[in-house]
């Protein structure tokens, strides 16, 4: 869906002078650092992997955030068989991060702010169960703080409709392919990063309020 979205706006040819603020902005990658000895993984699948890598990357405590596929039946997925629907895989992301730096309320938080958890096997013009929002938990504490978030959003009356996010226990994690990874840090003139990925990071960025961004 992401190759159809990308030959539209490249018909439609709507760069704008955005673009130029876009080629200097710095893109947030994984650090080039050992993991320290108690870091945690968490695990999210909300849209298109390219876009969440950096939305956890950006947060000041998060080492990586590495592109993958989860939540589906197959053993060998890749991203074609993904794509196609069959595997029962989204587009996941699978967060490192220092939990004596960030909790992971705040990554939980950043989850639901960076994406549109209401609607159904798609964000924005992606569509497809690839696409579907999912929190991933490792123990209970997890599931109870991934569910108290979704009932704290829905009494603040934060989205118009329901939350449809899927809360489910993590079987097994893929790494995507290599060309995936820090792919908007390496593509940012691709039709489809600038003109959606970026965009909606920038937004990110300018509304969540919950955690600290690395300078």
């Amino acid at each position: 869906m992401k190759l159809l979205l990308t030959l539209l706006i490249v018909g439609n040819t709507f760069f704008s002078c955005a673009q130029s603020t876009q080629k200097t902005l710095k893109i947030p990658t994984a650090e080039k650092q050992k993991p320290v000895a108690n870091e945690a993984v968490a695990t999210f699948a909300e849209g298109c992997f390219w876009h969440a890598e950096i939305v956890f990357q950006s947060l000041a405590g998060v080492r990586d955030a590495v592109s993958g596929y989860a939540g589906g039946t197959t053993t060998d997925p890749d991203y074609e068989k993904v794509a196609s629907g069959q595997t029962g895989h989204a587009e996941t992301v699978q967060v490192h991060y220092d939990p004596a730096k960030i909790r992971y309320e705040t990554l939980v938080k950043a989850f639901f702010a960076s994406q549109d958890p209401t609607t159904m096997n798609r964000q924005g013009n992606d569509v497809g169960t690839e696409y579907r929002s999912i929190a991933f938990y490792n123990n209970e504490k997890e599931k109870e703080i991934i569910e108290s978030t979704i009932q704290s959003l829905t009494r603040a009356k934060v989205y118009d409709r329901k939350i449809v996010t899927q809360v489910v226990p993590l079987t097994k994690f893929y790494p995507a392919e290599d060309y995936h990874q820090e792919y908007i840090s390496q593509n940012r003139d691709n039709p489809y990063v600038a003109n959606v990925s970026i965009p909606d990071f920038l937004h990110f960025k300018a509304t969540f309020k919950e955690g600290v961004f690395k300078p």
